[in-house]
């Protein structure tokens, strides 16, 4: 068991690592949509890309995933078969949103055993997804499209 320092420490470790081993400037929070933004995510027991569908204005939210479910047959057969959709996710504070994300299981940022496996994870799905939002951003944009 880790005290709270030695996981901070730790996982400050991880993104070092994983950024030194990876010098690619990733998408993440430029989609241009504003609070549409692909993460990665790790703990102790997963690893996941996703793309976090989180504006205030509810509609737009439903809006957003919406479009990117009417592409989800594109999205699982040729860019992501694994990916899972969650309309509405809520948070621990209480904010809805929706997400898009694949998940590694059986992976730790606290086992550096676990990292390359994790790296490797993180560059395929993340490319995938990028990909995929590159080639349909003006669809997923535009509000009024479909709306």
């Amino acid at each position: 068991m880790f005290s709270k320092e030695e996981v901070q420490r730790i996982k400050r470790e991880f993104w070092v690592a994983f950024s030194e081993e990876n010098s690619r400037k990733w998408l993440l929070y430029n989609t241009k949509i504003k609070d549409v933004a692909f993460k990665f995510y790790v703990d102790n027991k997963k690893a996941q890309v996703l793309l976090e569908i989180e504006p205030k204005d509810n509609e737009n939210r439903l809006i957003y995933f919406e479009k990117i479910e009417s592409l989800k047959t594109i999205l699982l057969k040729d860019f992501l078969p694994d990916a899972v959709f969650e309309r509405n996710l809520y948070l621990e504070n209480g904010k809805a949103v929706s997400r898009i994300w694949v998940e590694k299981s059986n992976v730790s940022c606290n086992n550096k055993n676990t990292w390359p496996e994790v790296f490797e994870f993180f560059n395929d799905k993340m490319d995938a997804f990028e990909r995929f939002f590159y080639e349909y951003e003006d669809y997923i944009k535009d509000l009024k499209i479909n709306s």
